[in-house]
């Protein structure tokens, strides 16, 4: 018995070398450098250590779940490594290429489980779901001969139902005005935007919220500045705040669009890869005019190499909190059982030579802390608690001294808002009753909603009375959430909310965004920026 548990933790040890050696014989094959290939050793090259996995495989005493040790081990070696260097299962790869490659296989709405029911919240444009005929406010009750309503279903299990191969049908039966009926719905190509919103703040200031870089954000963020730019803009804030990063090539043809001339955005370098710089090479659409991009702490990755080297070349102003702090390029290579390795096979180096990679020598476990000891440390309420392990200075194109070795320090701090996390706010957000409420209220007035042109009408003429308050605090109190002890800022913070997600039901994000930035301190410290820029 004693043997038998040595041997368990000995075996992913085991496979941790083998796969090794594997990594290392096949990074000097040349096919291994297409991230499509697998690559496979000869079974006259056998060696010992996989002398010994066949055997274990085919002569120990007892079955062995070999994919379940061979998930631990790769685990385990990675573990010793970066802690952006990961194992992706089977399972979770067709989402997360879903996600870079900016699109996915489904019919086409958006839905949110009120009451144990899948409410269709909103019906994409053109999409299958909109020719079969669905509506928002439809309740799916099923999904072909399975039931979905009323079974304590979940959002995975959802998706899986809807989400399938382009051109395949599925027949759905829905409950419209207390009314059963069904549709066929083909399934088509969905797109999965990455630029949430644009629109003009004012008569010249345009603003663009990028949630990710993926393989489509060019051509939104293209379209996009494109139609502010005849609407007037001259000047144009980009707010990549929560923005985990992407695909870099994303993130420097924006760049490309933003810098005039021929200029580094953004180099690589590993001890395997030779050095590969990214330089400006096309005429921009906003090369001139006084420019802000937005960051908070979880702006990662691509979105630190925009701000980086927009910071580097003195092109605009970085407004917020330090991002962060991901320097490390991840290649992507598939695995015969159907996962894959993103593997970190290079750094990133903005224009000035510096590096944005905060330190991992501590093991992931720190790593992963980190942002939990910027929010101990006072970091996100006073730019004085930065402090980063890295204090080489670097000189920006005009001189300004920058730092690397942590992220992107903003040249304007913006502190957290620690009043929009009162327990009330807090608890309301985690039970979804934001959205439930302006979702039911907004069905029960729709025609009310529909009435307003545009947003800038909307947000004129549109306020939440005391009595649409009530209602609200009458429907979470329902839901078990005291209100007795909120706060008049409370109650200003929650109409924004709600205001802002009435918004979004009628127009999407960007309705959203425009409603609720009239608000934000971060948007507002970006206006008062650019306008002392141009005088």
């Amino acid at each position: 018995m004693s043997n038998n548990r040595k041997l368990k933790v000995f075996l992913p040890f085991l496979f941790a070398v083998v796969l090794a050696l594997g990594m290392f014989l096949g990074h000097k094959m040349p096919a291994a450098r297409n991230s499509s290939s697998v690559v496979f050793l000869k079974p006259n090259n056998r060696n010992a250590l996989q002398e010994v996995m066949g055997l274990l495989q085919y002569k120990y005493v007892d079955s062995l779940q070999m994919d379940d040790l061979q998930t631990d081990a790769i685990e385990a070696l990675l573990g010793r490594l970066d802690p952006h260097s990961v194992y992706i299962a089977p399972t979770q790869l067709k989402g997360v290429n879903e996600n870079l490659n900016g699109n996915f296989e489904g019919i086409g709405i958006e839905f949110s489980l009120f009451n144990d029911t899948v409410n269709v919240v909103n019906v994409i444009t053109g999409g299958p779901s909109e020719k079969s005929g669905l509506q928002m406010g439809d309740k799916l009750i099923k999904v072909g001969d399975s039931t979905i309503a009323g079974v304590n279903i979940s959002f995975d299990r959802i998706r899986k139902f809807l989400r399938g191969p382009r051109g395949s049908e599925i027949d759905v039966t829905f409950l419209r005005n207390n009314k059963l009926q069904t549709a066929k719905i083909q399934r088509g190509v969905i797109p999965i935007y990455s630029v949430d919103a644009s629109y003009m703040i004012n008569p010249e200031v345009g603003y663009i919220k990028i949630n990710r870089f993926s393989e489509a954000t060019v051509d939104e963020f293209m379209e996009a500045a494109r139609t502010l730019t005849k609407a007037g803009m001259k000047k144009l804030i980009i707010d990549v705040r929560q923005n985990p990063g992407g695909i870099l090539e994303s993130a420097y043809r924006i760049a490309d669009q933003l810098l005039e001339g021929s200029k580094v955005v953004v180099y690589t370098e590993g001890v395997h890869s030779a050095k590969k710089e990214y330089k400006t090479n096309q005429p921009g659409l906003f090369e001139k005019g006084a420019l802000a991009i937005l960051v908070d702490e979880q702006s990662a990755s691509a979105s630190e190499v925009l701000a980086g080297a927009i910071q580097d070349w003195d092109r605009g102003t970085i407004i917020g909190r330090r991002t962060f702090g991901k320097g490390l390029v991840q290649d992507q290579y598939d695995l015969s059982n159907g996962g894959a390795l993103r593997l970190t096979i290079a750094r990133y180096y903005l224009p000035t030579g510096r590096s944005i990679q905060k330190s991992y020598k501590d093991g992931r476990d720190v790593y992963a802390e980190d942002l939990a000891n910027r929010i101990k440390d006072g970091e996100l309420i006073n730019k004085d608690s930065i402090h980063l392990a890295d204090t080489v200075k670097y000189r920006t194109h005009k001189g300004r001294i920058v730092y690397g070795g942590g992220g992107i320090i903003p040249d304007v701090f913006t502190p957290v808002d620690t009043t929009h996390y009162s327990h009330i706010q807090l608890l309301l957000y985690n039970k979804n009753l934001y959205n439930e409420f302006c979702y039911e209220y907004y069905m029960a007035h729709k025609s009310a909603f529909e009435a307003y042109k545009d947003v800038k009408a909307f947000n004129q003429e549109f306020d939440i009375t005391p009595q649409i308050l009530q209602a609200f605090y009458t429907y979470v109190n329902k839901a078990g959430v005291n209100t007795a002890l909120k706060t008049s800022r409370d109650d200003k913070d929650i109409s924004l909310r709600l205001k802002s997600i009435f918004a979004r039901q009628r127009w999407r994000l960007n309705g959203y965004y425009e409603v609720i930035n009239q608000e934000d301190e971060m948007v507002q410290k970006a206006l008062e920026t650019i306008k002392a820029q141009a005088e």
